[in-house]
């Protein structure tokens, strides 16, 4: 039974394949069209699954959706309905879009899917689950529990901005709703955007800003009572209240009411361009505190209800790593797993999961202390060929090596005398992480390793942080991390021994001082609380990323590399050898490693235009 899943008309469209229950395949259509967060109807992400998988579409069983379009139509009527005559300027913008078309959503899916190829329209079966469920399916059923308590948390579905349910074998039960417009996402996004980020893509720039906030300072207590009293009432269950009067994202077209939250904080909202002040910093830390919080008291509810020791995650707070990392160490559960597509991304995976095991009632079979995500490495791979004919394109030169052994040697030296390298193998990662195929990789020990992929190669905000990757058995030498964190979804604090010390009055210090302080002997991944967002390489998933960690290991003694995305700011993680010899070109990378190929930057042709990734992409 085979089974394509689909999320789109939101963002981060995405497109997913299982065939008896396995995944087969999995892509966003931004890493083919370029365009981050790219929400139109995936073509290229489902062309490359169908492909992938050897089917046509009518040789599917079913064609799965993440949500529920009339269901979240009857949300948008009811909403403007109980908030009139507020949003009249909203309504009037979204209703003819949505008449026209995501009202007749299977005449659209119809549409898109003939111009992937021509299929027998009345052998197709769409199925609509709802998309926390979709959420949770993709949670559990990706999981190695066959038993385990179901946490959803994210902006908004149709109804529900979070759930709780329980998996067990092949079926899922929720158990318990939050409901619109009180939202944990919606909240932390509204901080997002009076912080100066983008909505929906600066969530996570404003985690990496919050640890730059002064613990010892009063005002992050202020901020916090603030935020619990004025803004959002925290239920001992974890389910909160939002006081709709300082927001305006359930009929407006801001998330906030800009002058209520000036007066409320004593700051005018940040522009994107201005400069970060220490303010910005320590109202980041309160929304962050604020939002652990209720994570945990949601995942007590959950453990309460279902009686679990296993917790599986989804859902775009899910890939809150920080608030990830204290829930592990608070011990509510034994084993927790958090599906790496947590955004709405994964929903395509979860609604085929969701109609293959809860529609079409098929067996589900744990068979492997392995998760069924196989390492996220899902979408589209490379051969030689391939790679060959990209530098014929470009007269790329190159050396080709035919032992692995010799290739790993010669990047390990290449890392530890300082260069910046691009790594690109194998399939490419599914959800937001580069995880060991898609990735920029540095050294950990370097002091300068940091601003140099910031400002050089990645081109964004100085303080934003890097996360390392480790061989997973050797893990606790670096990090204190009692459970493996193969999607780099928890951040853990640097081992105390590793740790620098701070000079007096540290917390106190400008943000850009503090950043350059040395804080432990692996300064580019150690962020400004000590904290880092770990990925542990396992041999079984990524045999080739763990034999370069493994031989820099063997030169250097250390068992740790830093790794990015292989993409710059604003652009999405390369997908194909061309993409990366394009980012390779225009960055300031001094080598690249293209499956068996290695180039070194000095010996190529001169690039025509360095700056010309600023004109095809939008600043994020």
């Amino acid at each position: 039974m085979t089974i394509l899943g689909i999320s789109a008309f939101y963002h981060d469209s995405a497109a997913a394949i299982i065939k008896d229950g396995k995944i087969i395949a999995a892509a966003q259509e931004e890493r083919f069209t370029r365009k981050k967060h790219d929400d139109s109807f995936p073509i290229n992400a489902v062309q490359f699954c169908l492909k992938y998988a050897g089917c046509t579409i009518d040789q599917l069983d079913a064609i799965a959706f993440y949500d529920k379009p009339l269901l979240k139509f009857e949300r948008l009527l009811e909403t403007y309905y109980g908030f009139a005559p507020k949003g009249v300027q909203s309504f009037v913008t979204s209703m003819p879009v949505w008449l026209k078309e995501k009202m007749f959503l299977k005449r659209m899916l119809h549409e898109e899917l003939e111009k992937v190829e021509a299929y027998d329209k009345k052998k197709v079966k769409f199925l609509f689950p709802e998309h926390h469920l979709s959420h949770a399916a993709s949670a559990f059923y990706s999981s190695p529990f066959e038993e385990a308590a179901i946490l959803t948390i994210d902006g908004v579905g149709e109804w529900a901005t979070a759930s709780i349910g329980i998996g067990r074998g092949n079926s899922i039960e929720i158990l318990k709703e939050l409901r619109f417009p009180h939202s944990v996402g919606l909240l932390y996004s509204s901080f997002t955007y009076f912080l100066g980020f983008k909505v929906n893509s600066g969530e996570y720039k404003l985690m990496g800003l919050a640890p730059y906030g002064n613990p010892d300072s009063p005002k992050i207590a202020e901020y916090v009572n603030t935020i619990k009293t004025k803004l959002v009432d925290i239920k001992p269950d974890g389910s909160i209240w939002l006081n709709q009067d300082y927001f305006n994202y359930a009929t407006g077209l801001r998330m906030v009411y800009d002058d209520k939250w000036e007066q409320l904080f004593g700051f005018k909202r940040r522009n994107e361009e201005d400069e970060l002040e220490q303010k910005h910093c320590d109202l980041g830390y309160a929304i962050q505190l604020v939002t652990e919080e209720i994570v945990q008291l949601m995942a007590a509810e959950a453990k309460k209800i279902t009686g679990s020791n296993n917790l599986c995650m989804a859902g775009g707070v899910a890939l809150n790593c920080v608030a990830n990392g204290k829930l592990l160490r608070k011990g509510i559960f034994k084993e927790i797993f958090i599906q790496p597509a947590a955004g709405d991304a994964g929903g395509a995976l979860g609604a085929a999961q969701a109609a293959y095991f809860i529609h079409f009632n098929q067996p589900r079979h744990v068979t492997t202390a392995q998760d069924e995500m196989q390492g996220a490495y899902l979408g589209p791979e490379f051969s030689d060929i391939d790679i060959d004919l990209a530098m014929r394109k470009y007269n790329g030169v190159y050396r080709k090596f035919d032992d692995f052994s010799e290739l790993a040697a010669i990047v390990a030296d290449k890392i530890a005398e300082g260069n910046v390298v691009g790594w690109f193998q194998g399939r490419m990662e599914f959800g937001p992480r580069a995880l060991g195929n898609r990735s920029i990789l540095g050294d950990a020990r370097s002091e300068e390793m940091q601003k140099k992929l910031n400002l050089k190669i990645k081109y964004r905000e100085g303080f934003r942080p890097f996360a390392p990757s480790v061989k997973a058995e050797d893990s606790k030498d670096y990090f204190d991390l009692d459970a493996t964190s193969p999607y780099m979804l928890i951040v853990a604090p640097v081992k105390q021994e590793r740790r620098a010390k701070m000079p007096e009055g540290y917390n106190a210090m400008p943000l850009l001082e503090r950043l350059y302080v040395l804080r432990s002997d692996m300064p580019a991944i150690t962020h400004i609380d000590f904290s880092a967002r770990v990925q542990t390489i396992h041999k079984e998933t990524n045999p080739r990323y763990w034999q370069l960690l493994d031989t820099f290991k063997q030169k250097t003694g250390y068992a740790v590399m830093v790794n990015t995305s292989f993409n710059v700011r604003g652009e999405p993680p390369v997908c194909t050898p061309e993409d990366a010899y394009k980012c390779f070109m225009r960055t300031e990378m001094d080598y690249l490693v293209l499956g068996n190929y290695v180039l070194s930057k000095l010996e190529q042709p001169e690039w025509p235009e360095k700056d010309d990734w600023k004109k095809e992409f939008t600043l994020d």
